[in-house]
């Protein structure tokens, strides 16, 4: 179709909303928005840059399909899934008036809206509904028998952020659960996905597809010529912990000492911009908002910070996301986390900075390009921050790692485009428990048979052999998670009850059993462990004062107090794919100079870059650092380098070393007699070599691994299992070595 027929097709409020928007022609993610809703009956997987109008192009066609055909009966004819409440409460809003005037209304069902909102679509379900994947797990499980009225209309189901889904559990989930939506339905609605960064159309799309019965069109975006402001800086670390505030009895003598030069130049990297500073950790997110506050007061500025993460509560964070998108004279900088990552609307912003290098190309890209709207280049600093080596410091310690790995990002997607592929897992276990409950919980009694039938056929447990659930089954017949019947079904166990009992059932990624802080009547977010009565935290770029401890109601209430503190909570730092430390290598072995590299950055390159020459790392992935120390740079991602790590410790007897040590999947330390140089890669080499290496044997049989929401309740044997297929890269480790033997 033409650019003309489209415009044609469209009806008359959206071509007013066009031509008021002063769009002079229209975008070619809406032309292949279009094309493919109106000229075909396929899913469709649009990709497109951040702020590219995804969102619009996919439902200027959908309107239009429903302006021109209006749905017969009652029901919801869109199913809009987002990944998080912010982004359902903002999506719509710069298309509110569009929507307004198409007749369509929209609902949002998420666990802050209230239950009057709820119970009004309930009784009268119409138009565009926007949902969490909690909440619509709720209503499979709680209100089964309303979704063929609830949805008898249902013709497109929007996916959004569909990048974050993919290898998850909970993206799993959502496959799961629109196609038990689709038995209950008797018919299967077209699915969109959206999303700025995708690695592989392929495997996205084979996962948008999967039970559907409908091809997927994936329409690959045009190679644009970038527009970057990018630099990098770095800083040695001179004060660790900044020195306090000045008190009014200080007397001028004794000065406070100079902030750590890293956040002063991070300071004045977003002075008076509206910008967002990233971290990749909420520690580092709550450390650096505490402490661009203190300079602010230090220089007499005023305090322009917020903090957005997931541990705070709602109110702040949407009071963050609010104040962004005003204008004001003096704009605001936000310190954040993943949370603002995605893509909700807060307006142009001016510069993004970020403190360390992101952990993956695909977060680079969502960071960077949360600035640069409205025809502005996107923009972002990196500031690097890092301890002084001492000059006995192992060699690992001298390399700059972080620096490295922004580079490598920064190159790998700037000359080759590359972008993370998606990773499917094998063996889901956490949710097949949990989707055996919720189907149960739902049904009422199910005979075995029927159970296995029916979770087994849905698309995330092809892999799952019908041995393994049976294993499962039993397990939670054991532990009274499932009961059996006198006919001989089963329903759902007396644990299985208290589980479903609680609204944290619906998510399936864990969370800890957090605390609620709270100052009088505010609160202001959750802590993992708390601290005793007297003792003070971090939390909301604050610090706080234990006042009283309500253990039983998991309630902990707090007085403001001046300072600065760090804190911690429970994570996992993700995995980086293979490509990156390749890259990296490239950087270190190189002799590019990169234009974005500030001074103290290209020093700090150009140090690195000597010491990798003078200690043999060129063309070496095993180093001798002294005695019978030891240092392999395998140059692997996370999941090959941690079955090398495994592989090393099992065989470490035949190789002749001990105390294998790692930090990150960088190198892998250890200590061993003789010219481990010319004995122990080709040794490694001479055993993959004898039969092929099975991953489940480099775990042993007492381990337990448990990573997932609901790994506690499966069997051991099935962990291992899972940790062997879905965690471990056997062929690329196999490959590494033996080519360094070639």
């Amino acid at each position: 179709m033409t650019a003309d027929e489209i415009f044609s097709r469209f009806p008359p409020f959206i071509q007013d909303y066009i031509y008021r928007n002063s769009w002079q022609e229209l975008r070619e993610v809406q032309m292949q928005a279009a094309e493919a809703i109106f000229t075909t009956s396929d899913n469709l997987l649009l990709t497109s840059s951040t702020a590219s109008g995804k969102t619009e192009a996919a439902f200027f066609p959908i309107l239009a399909d429903l302006w021109e055909n209006p749905p017969q009966g009652g029901g919801v004819s869109v199913l809009y899934i987002a990944p998080l409440k912010s982004l359902i409460n903002d999506q719509f809003g710069r298309m509110e008036e569009l929507l307004d005037m198409s007749g369509v209304s929209v609902c949002h069902w998420h666990g802050d809206v209230s239950g009057s909102q709820k119970a009004k679509l309930l009784k009268n379900p119409e138009g565009i509904l926007q949902i969490t994947p909690e909440s619509l797990e709720s209503i499979l499980m709680r209100r089964s028998n309303d979704i063929p009225r609830l949805f008898a209309s249902l013709r497109y189901i929007v996916i959004d952020e569909v990048h974050t889904l993919i290898g998850t559990d909970r993206g799993n989930q959502i496959i799961c659960q629109l196609c038990r939506m689709e038995r209950l339905l008797g018919f299967r609605a077209r699915r969109i996905g959206l999303s700025a960064t995708i690695g592989d159309l392929s495997v996205a799309a084979d996962w948008l597809e999967a039970g559907s019965a409908r091809h997927t069109i994936a329409p690959v975006p045009t190679r644009e010529k970038l527009h970057w402001r990018l630099g990098m800086e770095h800083f040695y670390i001179q004060n660790s912990v900044a020195a306090p505030l000045p008190s009014e009895s200080d007397e001028g003598e004794n000065k406070p000492a100079p902030l750590d030069p890293g956040y002063e130049f991070l300071y004045d990297t977003v002075k008076d911009k509206k910008a967002l500073v990233f971290s990749n950790s909420r520690e580092e997110t709550e450390y650096t908002t505490a402490t661009l506050r203190q300079i602010a007061e230090r220089r007499g500025d005023e305090d322009v910070f917020l903090i957005h993460h997931g541990n705070l509560s709602a109110a702040l964070r949407e009071d963050a996301e609010m104040k962004m998108k005003e204008e004001s004279p003096r704009p605001v900088v936000t310190c954040a986390t993943v949370t603002m990552e995605l893509g909700i609307d807060i307006g142009r912003l001016e510069r993004v900075a970020q403190l360390g290098a992101p952990t993956t190309v695909s977060g680079f890209l969502q960071r960077l390009g949360r600035s640069g709207r409205r025809n502005a280049p996107p923009e972002m600093m990196m500031v690097f921050r890092e301890e002084m080596p001492l000059p006995n410091a192992p060699l690992p310690q001298l390399i700059p790692w972080e620096l490295l790995r922004a580079i490598a990002i920064v190159e790998l997607y700037s000359k080759e485009r590359f972008i993370e592929p998606p990773v499917k897992r094998r063996l889901p276990l956490s949710l097949a428990y949990h989707q055996t409950i919720s189907i149960l919980a739902s049904a009422g009694e199910l005979l075995p048979k029927q159970l296995a039938d029916r979770v087994l056929s849905l698309p995330p447990f092809a892999h799952i052999s019908r041995e393994d659930y049976r294993t499962l089954l039993i397990s939670m017949l054991q532990n009274d998670d499932l009961e059996t019947t006198e006919r001989g079904g089963l329903i759902v166990g007396l644990r299985g009850e208290r589980l479903i009992s609680s609204y944290k059932f619906f998510a399936v990624f864990k969370d800890s059993e957090d605390y609620t802080v709270r100052c009088r009547s505010d609160e202001i977010g959750t802590i993992t462990n708390p601290p005793p009565v007297g003792d003070r935290f971090a939390l909301a770029g604050r610090v706080w004062e234990v006042t009283e401890l309500d253990m039983p109601r998991r309630l902990v209430y707090v007085r403001g107090v001046s300072g600065k503190m760090e804190v911690s909570w429970p994570g996992d730092s993700g995995e980086i794919h293979t490509r990156l430390l390749e890259k990296m290598r490239d950087v270190l072995f190189g002799t590019e100079e990169y234009p974005y590299l500030l001074p103290a950055a290209r020093e700090r390159l150009a140090t690195a870059r000597r010491v990798a020459n003078a200690t043999g790392m060129r063309g070496n992935m095993l180093v001798h650092i002294g005695g019978s120390s030891w240092v392999l740079f395998p140059w692997l991602g996370t999941r090959p380098f941690r079955c090398l790590k495994r592989f090393l410790k099992r065989e470490a007897g035949q190789f002749g070393i001990s105390d294998i040590q790692s930090e990150g999947c960088c190198y892998i330390t250890f200590k061993g007699k003789g010219n481990l140089r010319a004995s122990l890669l080709p040794a490694m080499a001479d055993r993959l070599k004898l039969e092929p290496l099975d991953p489940l044997t480099l775990l042993a049989d007492s381990e337990c691994p448990v990573f997932d929401k609901y790994d506690d309740y499966i069997p051991a044997e099935l962990l291992r299992k899972s940790y062997a297929l879905d965690r471990l890269s056997v062929n690329e480790m196999t490959e590494r070595i033996l080519g360094e033997n070639t």
